[in-house]
Order: C-alpha cells, then sequence, then structure tokens
C-alpha cells in the first residue's frame, strides 16, 4: 500500500522565513522522482528551484502561483510505494522516520530528527481554501477578541516585528495560514482596518481607490520589496556622506590592453577597479566593517567580500564574490562572469547574496558619469564608477584629450571621519591613474 507523505517548504537558509510561488513544475498527478524540482519560488534574496525529496505520484498542491508561503507550510503531497496511483484522493498523511533523499535544496537536508505522525489533509481534488481577505480578529477592532496565554501562532520575526513597530497585539489576530499561522498578510490587514477605523470607518471601502485614473499600483514585495527594505533602513540607520574625484584612467585602460594583448583569459576593467578596492581597505581597514548598534561596536572585518552590482530583468542585485582580496585580476573577471550569468538567468542561490563587506557599483555601464551610491546596509562604504570616455585634461602641463572617470564614494560616517574617506579614495584614483602605484602593495 502506498503511503503519502507531505513535503513542507524547506528551510532555505540565511535567515530567510517564507517564499512566494512563481510557478509549479508539476501538476497533480505526475510522477516525480527523487529531488526532481517541483516548484519554483522567489525569495527576498534570490529565485530558488526547490527539489522534493520523495519520488511517487504528486496527490495535492498547496497555494498558487503568486501565494506567499512560510516555512514548513505544506507544498505538496506524493503517494510513494506500491499502489501510489490509489493513493492520490488518500485523505491521510504519514511524516516517516527514515525516508526521504537528505538533499531537500543545496546544502541543506531532510530533518530525520522527528517521530512520525498522521494528520489528516485536503484530498487531492479539492484545491486550498483561499485565504481571507481580512482577518476576523480585525473585522471589529473595538473590541479585538485576545488569545489566552500561550504561544502565538506566528514563525516570522519579520511579522513579529511588523506587528511589534505598529504596535499590533497578535494575539487578537486569526491567522490565514496553515493550523492558524498569522502570515504578514493578516498584520497588514489588520494595519488598513486600524487606520480605516478612526478617520471614516463608513467610508474605508473607498480608500484603496483614492489613486488617480489609470494608476498602476506594483506590490512591494520579493526581491523589490526585499530591496526597497534594505535601502530605506540604509537611509533611515547610516549617517552617510559622500565625495569624488575626477581621474585620468588612460594609464589603466592601456595596463588593461596590454595584460589581454599578452594572452591567456581576458581582463575585465571591473575587475582592475575590484583589485584596487581590496588594496585600498588593506590600507584603510576601518572601511571594511559594520556597526553592531546592539553592541554600540564598529567591528572591522578580516576579509573582503566584495558586492558588486548587477542589473537584471528582475531588478538591481548585488552578488558577492567571496574573499576579494585574496583573487587575481584574472579570478575576479572569471567570478564576476560566473555570478552576473546566473543572476541574468535567476539562479543565484541566496548565499551568493548575503555576506557582502563593501560593494563596487560600475554605474559607468548606463552611460552616465556620477551618481550618490546608497550604502548596501550592513556594509561601511560603496565605490562608484561612472563612464570612461574621452575629455579635455591638462596632461604634464598641456591640454589633452584623455580618459577620465568620475569616482564617487559613500561611506557611513560612524566608522572614519573624512580624512579616512578621502585617502581611499586619493589611493583608488592614484591606482587608476597610475597603476604601477598598485604593485607597491601586491
Amino acid at each position: 500500500m502506498a503511503q503519502v507523505m507531505e513535503f513542507k517548504l524547506p528551510d532555505l537558509g540565511e535567515g530567510l522565513t517564507e517564499a512566494e510561488i512563481v510557478r509549479w513544475l508539476v501538476a497533480v498527478g505526475d510522477v516525480v522522482a527523487v529531488d526532481q524540482p517541483v516548484v519554483e519560488v522567489e525569495t527576498a534574496k534570490a529565485m530558488v528551484e526547490v527539489p522534493c525529496p520523495y519520488g511517487g505520484v504528486v496527490t495535492a498542491r498547496f497555494g498558487e502561483e503568486g501565494t506567499e508561503l512560510p516555512v514548513g507550510a505544506p507544498l505538496i503531497t506524493v503517494a510513494v510505494g506500491a499502489g501510489a496511483g490509489d493513493a492520490a484522493g488518500a485523505g491521510t498523511v504519514q511524516e516517516p522516520e527514515e525516508s526521504g533523499s537528505g538533499n531537500v535544496l543545496v546544502g541543506y537536508g531532510t530533518d530525520h530528527s522527528r517521530t512520525a505522525r498522521r494528520r489528516r489533509v485536503r484530498p487531492a481534488s479539492a484545491a486550498p481554501a483561499p485565504a481571507p481577505a481580512a482577518p476576523a480578529a480585525v473585522a471589529a477592532p473595538a473590541a479585538p477578541a485576545v488569545r489566552p496565554a500561550g504561544p502565538v501562532p506566528v514563525i516570522s520575526p519579520l511579522v513579529r516585528k511588523l506587528a511589534r513597530d505598529n504596535g499590533i497585539d497578535l494575539r487578537a489576530l486569526t491567522g490565514s495560514g496553515p493550523d492558524g499561522l498569522i502570515l504578514r498578510a493578516d498584520v497588514e490587514a489588520a494595519l488598513r482596518a486600524q487606520a480605516a477605523v478612526p478617520a471614516a470607518p463608513a467610508a474605508a471601502p473607498a480608500t484603496a481607490a483614492a489613486a488617480p485614473a489609470g494608476a498602476e499600483r506594483i506590490p512591494l514585495k520579493g526581491l523589490r520589496g526585499a530591496v526597497a527594505d534594505k535601502l530605506s533602513r540604509s537611509r533611515r540607520e547610516i549617517p552617510d556622506a559622500t565625495c569624488w574625484v575626477d581621474a585620468d584612467a588612460t594609464e589603466l585602460m592601456a595596463a588593461r590592453a596590454a595584460m589581454n594583448a599578452a594572452g591567456g583569459p581576458k581582463v575585465s576593467v571591473l575587475a582592475l577597479l575590484a583589485r584596487i578596492c581590496t588594496a585600498a581597505l588593506a590600507r584603510y581597514p576601518e572601511l571594511n566593517s559594520t556597526v553592531d548598534l546592539a553592541a554600540n561596536e564598529i567591528v572591522r572585518l578580516s576579509s573582503v567580500h566584495l558586492g558588486f552590482a548587477a542589473q537584471t530583468e528582475r531588478g538591481l542585485v548585488v552578488p558577492v564574490v567571496r574573499d576579494a582580496h585574496e583573487r587575481s585580476a584574472e579570478s575576479l573577471t572569471a567570478e564576476f562572469a560566473r555570478l552576473t550569468e546566473l543572476a541574468r538567468t535567476g539562479k543565484l542561490a541566496p548565499s551568493d547574496l548575503t555576506g557582502g563587506t563593501f560593494t563596487l557599483n560600475n554605474y559607468g555601464v548606463f552611460g552616465v558619469d556620477g551618481s550618490t551610491p546608497i550604502i548596501n546596509h550592513p556594509e561601511a562604504a560603496m565605490l562608484g564608477v561612472g563612464r570612461i570616455t574621452p575629455k579635455p585634461w591638462v596632461h604634464r602641463g598641456e591640454l589633452a584629450v584623455r580618459q577620465v572617470v568620475q569616482l564617487s564614494f559613500t561611506f557611513d560616517h560612524r566608522v572614519c571621519d573624512g580624512g579616512t574617506a578621502g585617502g581611499f579614495l586619493r589611493y583608488v584614483a592614484d591606482c587608476v591613474e597610475n597603476p604601477a602605484v598598485l604593485l607597491r602593495t601586491l
């Protein structure tokens, strides 16, 4: 007799607590193999294909495309073993003690620590019940029904913070997630109801229609929402300052041309700029740091994990090159190319987008000269590079046409003063103008 196994949304790592279903890769009735991807989800950091650790017949899917699920929520059920086809309509799910591939995601394994238990689930033919538009507990905000003492059914720290920051009592909410789990949508619905009651209770439905005719509403969620949260937090928490300088990049471009003419893998301009940045950070380690507000301390970091801005169809992402200070220009070029391709195809892992200590932003690829970068929280600095273009320049006392670039540097004023930031930027400019300067630190 077949067993019906329930596969839940696994822990995606990096502190992620929820994901949005982007695309189902299987349908009810499909036969799946062990470790076959069954759904594509989008987290706040990346697109991830989730493989199922069971092989058999898919008997149910939970959640439509566009639905946001918390970690631990059911994804699919699979009938495993003899008679799997007859088990497609079974209503009993058993979580096994010793089954599964052990490879739910790369770097994550199936959890064998739980004992077997049985629970009832919907039949495969029944679609999951849609989440309510607003939790019942906030239908009448004036008199919320408060839960008795005990654990509150919410697992996401982001949901708890949202409720805490806005004065929402989680015990007054009825969750719309599995087993009454309180989701972010429940807290947001409570906030909307709370805001509508004092102003005009009877006219609450008209509040959402205040936008001009023809206006388009775009949800700030997934990657776009994560970027918005991070940039807002950076502006809110970091007292940043920016300095900039024009530099003559003619010699740098000539050095690159000579390197590439000598044979071997081609070296990119971005890789040379990254190598200059790591050398500058070795001279000014204050800028490879982060601020620990809880401990009221500046934490200087020993390794340089270099983030670089990459524009994709999904928006701006910042992949991270690990231990950039230990890499050559050739190695940096190869790693930039690898991560850029993964970014463009939406295949970056969450670990590829976290842990950066310093960011290099080459906005010159968009044909612009200057910008004031926003620091990639919780880092302490970012170097921006404009386009390298022919301009009039005084060279050796005479006016000449040279390859000129504008460098802008934004830094956290808590970790250093202007003298340190200016010294860093001047050293970078000196290396750009005369690459031989870099040889002193290699």
